[in-house]
């Protein structure tokens, strides 16, 4: 089976490590490209691909200030991944509940 297009898919596009690295820069609000160009330590052209494809799948939203533009997280995009992961969560949360109840009997035991 091929694979998704990294612009069509949040999920792809997000596995790429820079562009969650500005996810996690914008994290805190709105910021203009040469904020996240300081802050990844990338080359200019170099961050606003990574934008690119992040705007397209929605991830990212632009808006114009005057001579700026401001990027923001859309994390209506990001909620499908935050589904499939929060399954997972719930399945780690009671497997360290079981192993936590195991090691208290283990540490009654040797008492």
């Amino acid at each position: 089976m091929a694979r998704a297009a990294t612009t069509t898919d949040a999920f792809n596009a997000v596995a790429e490590p820079r562009r969650r690295q500005i996810l996690d820069a914008l994290i805190d609000g709105e910021r203009p490209v040469n904020d996240l160009v300081r802050v990844l330590g990338l080359a200019q052209p170099q961050v606003s691909k990574h934008l690119r494809v992040l705007r397209e799948v929605g991830v990212v939203e632009v808006r114009d200030d005057g001579r700026q533009r401001l990027y923001r997280l859309n994390g209506h995009a990001l909620k499908p991944i935050h589904d499939w992961v929060t399954r997972y969560e719930r399945t780690w949360s009671e497997r360290f509940d079981r192993l936590d109840a195991v090691l208290e009997e283990l540490k009654d035991e040797e008492m």
